[in-house]
């Protein structure tokens, strides 16, 4: 318990720091202005709600090869907390987008396989609900799980595939972002990247209680 709130006042402190270098550290961009700040939250969201649902494809594979419920947990819990970072890039989006393209929204290839995305983890968490035998529904929500992934790599890939409104990547390449301006960026992806594990972390022991509680509730009743 004391390990878990000295890992949480870390991240609450590195997300301070973030939200600061963001604000006052990075330089203004030129053409967009401060509008463009927006960006040190809506890329790194992007990326770290990826990284949480390829967690999630990681639990759902283990699942269907061990069968262990340890597996189901994690696969549900990086699930929720990816489509946590998927809401907050769906809700910066056009936000950055009125400014910059003109339009709130713009079905190009980047923003409608996200949306997609969004969609089936949402679906994943509700077919979850479906199911009341504990170990069918992790079987199921695990193939669901695996076929739910395949969108992620569409989503990554979208900007190079097809001609998008969102431009080339900036951040990986040697002419993209201002030096400090990349600092910012890879520090802001580093305190959502805690902060996804701390969440992580966090529902996964949540969802052990609540197994932990099943089988107690289920050997009083055999009693």
């Amino acid at each position: 318990m004391i390990k878990t709130g000295v890992y949480t006042f870390l991240v609450c402190g590195l997300m301070g720091v973030t939200a600061y270098a963001a604000f006052f550290v990075a330089p203004t961009e030129a053409t967009m202005g401060l509008v463009q700040r927006i960006f040190y939250l809506h890329a790194p969201s992007g990326m770290t709600a990826l990284a949480a649902f390829l967690v999630s494809f990681v639990g759902s594979v283990a699942y269907i090869f061990t069968r262990k419920p340890k597996w189901d947990w994690l696969a549900v819990s990086a699930a929720e907390v990816g489509i946590a970072f998927c809401t907050v890039v769906l809700l910066t989006g056009p936000i950055w987008a009125k400014p910059a393209w003109g339009v709130w929204w713009a079905w190009d290839a980047r923003l409608t396989s996200t949306l997609v995305l969004w969609l089936l983890y949402v679906a994943f968490l509700i077919l979850r609900t479906m199911i009341e035998d504990a170990d069918r529904r992790a079987l199921v929500s695990a193939f669901f799980g695996v076929f739910t992934f395949l969108d992620v790599p569409l989503v990554y890939g979208s900007i190079w595939w097809w001609r998008t409104q969102h431009p080339q990547p900036v951040v990986f390449t040697s002419a993209g972002l201002e030096p400090t301006m990349r600092k910012v960026f890879y520090l802001s992806w580093l305190s959502l990247t805690c902060l996804m594990a701390l969440l992580i972390r966090q529902r996964y022991e949540l969802e052990e209680s609540r197994n932990e509680l099943q089988v107690l509730e289920q050997e009083l009743e055999a009693n």
